[in-house]
């Protein structure tokens, strides 16, 4: 007796490779699943999507949407890796880095860092923008937990993590413009203030430095992290995020 054959699964065109896709995955789940890198960093597989850093941004036949909230669909033709949008993610990151201060060299996060390894693979040769040097505070108010502000890239995975997974509400985001930033949900501001624990979701969420254990620094030497070893592009499966 023959066995059935399994159903044939949909597909759609991701830079004229032939993507099967899951019903209701995104274009950015569906690439991911099937080995394909689309750059992101707000994006994470085990939250939904949240469409703010734009870095993901695709063309689906024709027209420019976020690949992180767009769903697959049966003979789409996407385009991801092109030189217009490379560019356009490559000038996303430079305004990201002079948002900020982060200095790579010395910070903890080197080599296990989204924004740093996406950088590397976007080509960005330097941050281009005159840089802000905002003044931002380090909270090391906490125990077991130091907060670095300056690294923030607002991606709000934290605050997603500490509200859906922890139940805790212990992150928000506040301010308009580039005013806008990251606050601790306490009397005081500081994370003292607040039930987070290092066991908490919300302590591991962060794809940059800004949430980091105490006394645990450079427990990985450089040269041995995630992103050392592999470029971001060759990660896959939610590797990355």
């Amino acid at each position: 007796m023959n066995k059935a054959s399994p159903p044939i699964r949909p597909t759609f065109s991701l830079d004229g490779a032939e993507l099967p896709f899951l019903a209701g995955e995104t274009i950015l789940q569906a690439a991911t699943r099937a080995g394909h890198y689309i750059p992101h960093l707000c994006w994470h597989p085990d939250f939904p999507a949240h469409g703010s850093c734009r870095l993901c941004t695709v063309k689906v036949n024709g027209h420019a949407g976020a690949a992180c909230t767009l769903k697959a669909a049966a003979g789409q033709t996407v385009e991801s890796n092109t030189l217009p949008l490379n560019a356009q993610r490559k000038t996303l990151l430079q305004m990201l880095f002079v948002e900020g201060n982060h200095f790579c060299p010395s910070c903890e996060k080197s080599g296990d860092c989204l924004l740093q390894a996406t950088a590397y693979e976007m080509g960005m040769e330097g941050p281009h923008f005159e840089e802000f040097y905002p003044d931002r505070p380090v909270d090391a108010s906490h125990p077991d937990i130091l907060l670095d502000f300056n690294r923030c890239i607002l991606c709000e995975l934290c605050v997603r993590a500490s509200r859906d997974v922890d139940h805790k509400d212990v992150f928000d985001i506040g301010g308009h413009g580039i005013q806008t930033r990251l606050l601790v949900n306490s009397e005081s501001g500081q994370l003292v203030g607040t039930p987070m624990t290092l066991q908490d979701r919300a302590a591991s969420i962060c794809p940059v430095g800004v949430i980091l254990p105490k006394r645990r620094g450079f427990v990985t030497p450089i040269g041995q992290r995630r992103f050392d070893i592999k470029p971001v592009s060759e990660l896959r499966d939610g590797e990355a995020s």
